[in-house]
């Protein structure tokens, strides 16, 4: 089990309730120590709900059911406005200068793993920032999109074609 550390973000919305439909992944380009700086910094109006170091220790910063703002301008399965539906689970890192540790994979499917259930998750409601920013977001690398995808098919089913 990776440890696991709260540093509450005021970069949220708590007065609409989140649907919890699924998730889209990002990449931070930053350290996770700069993360946390950056998305607990009101000024800065941006947040994930949980980010996770190279050595797979989690930082949650907003509860699920609250409204993240990690996804912006952003479209998913004929919707708008990602950042209601989907939870942002986002790397330390930058995965275009080096692949996702497996510390980090592993700690991402042990934070998933029980949200799976209780949300009634399917694969076909992972995503990466990339896919629903197109043009405007590059993350994640799609190397490492389809490696993640890979994991989470072993995981928990077959993904569906991209």
């Amino acid at each position: 089990m990776y440890p696991e550390i709260t540093r509450p973000s005021p970069n949220c919305d708590a007065t609409v309730p989140h649907e919890r439909r699924g998730v889209v992944f990002h990449h931070t380009v930053i350290t996770f120590e700069e993360t946390i700086a950056l998305m607990t910094d009101p000024a800065k109006k941006v947040s994930y709900h949980c980010v996770i170091a190279a050595d797979g220790t989690r930082c949650t910063l907003v509860p699920d059911e609250h409204v993240a703002w990690h996804s912006g301008v952003s479209s998913f399965r004929g919707r708008t406005g990602c950042n209601a539906f989907m939870l942002g689970l986002s790397f330390a890192g930058d995965t275009y200068r080096a692949p996702l540790t497996e510390a980090q994979l592993a700690s991402a499917l042990e934070w998933l793993e029980p949200r799976w259930t209780r949300y009634g998750w399917t694969l076909d409601w992972m995503t990466d920032h990339r896919q629903v920013a197109p043009g405007r977001k590059d993350d994640l690398n799609p190397v490492e999109w389809e490696r993640l995808r890979g994991i989470l098919a072993a995981k928990f089913g077959r993904v569906p074609p991209a």
